[in-house]
């Protein structure tokens, strides 16, 4: 996982243009069409971006020590003003605000950028840590637009070589589900390689797998480290899972069942 926050902002740069590159060309109809969201159209989730790109810009003045942090309380404001758009306007609005939000990082000197410091539910962020969490949320949004035009289509590369460590780090000890009996399971990926242990007891833990092995023997899954992304934040339904994924059906199904998504 790079450190360089640049590296990180490039790649959300990145990220904002195959958005656009997705969004401008849609019609009226398809702007209100279903996204893989099932609750949300490709409009909304448009505006969830849109909102979230200026949730952003409100909270960095308080990362950066420039002003007081913005709380919750700040945040209901933006999402009804968002909600009360027309689909149209949403679409429109959510690329502009994403790319200030973009621009925005992008201008910050190297001083600014050191010395950004965010606490967010229990984690102190700093640089890198406040553009993943952007970029996380963007890439596979992006992913729930374009898999709606093109069913075969895949999270970005360059975002999936970021983003693949925060499964182990970030996404499975806070967000994955321990079913009720314990479960251990081997991950190997590729592009980029991982080869990890994922088990659960009161909580999901993804460590890299024992060089001699675990004390008893567990399942063994195999996909590129893309779908495992996906998987992650709940998007690697039987409808959207690579040919190339091996694993058994009652594997998959409780990997599916720890990460329901969010």
């Amino acid at each position: 996982m790079s450190s360089d926050p640049r590296a990180w902002i490039a790649v959300l740069r990145a990220s904002h243009d195959r958005l656009a590159s997705l969004v401008e060309p849609l019609t009226p109809e398809q702007i209100r069409a279903r996204s893989f969201c099932t609750d949300w159209s490709i409009a909304q989730v448009l505006s969830h971006v849109g909102s979230g790109a200026e949730i952003g810009l409100l909270m960095l003045p308080g990362a950066l020590g420039e002003g007081d942090p913005a709380g919750p309380e700040a945040f209901q404001p933006v999402w009804d003003r968002w909600n009360a758009k027309t689909p149209d306007e949403q679409a429109a609005d959510a690329l502009a605000a994403d790319e200030r939000h973009v621009q925005t990082l992008e201008q910050l000197t190297d001083e600014q950028l050191g010395k950004i410091a965010l606490p967010f539910f229990g984690m102190d962020l700093d640089a890198v840590g406040l553009v993943r969490l952007r970029l996380g949320e963007h890439a596979l949004h992006t992913w729930d637009v374009a898999v709606a035009l093109d069913p075969a289509a895949t999270v970005a590369p360059d975002a999936v070589g970021l983003l693949i460590d925060n499964v182990a780090q970030f996404l499975a000890p806070r967000l994955g589900k321990a079913p009720a009996e314990p479960f251990a399971v081997r991950i190997t990926t590729t592009s980029p390689d991982r080869d990890w242990l994922l088990a659960t007891a009161d909580n999901v833990i993804v460590t890299e797998y024992p060089e001699n092995g675990p004390e008893v023997p567990v399942g063994e899954v195999a996909m590129p480290a893309e779908a495992l992304l996906r998987l992650a934040y709940g998007r690697l339904d039987p409808d959207h899972t690579p040919a190339t994924v091996t694993a058994s059906p009652a594997d998959l199904s409780q990997l599916r069942s720890i990460f329901p998504g969010f």
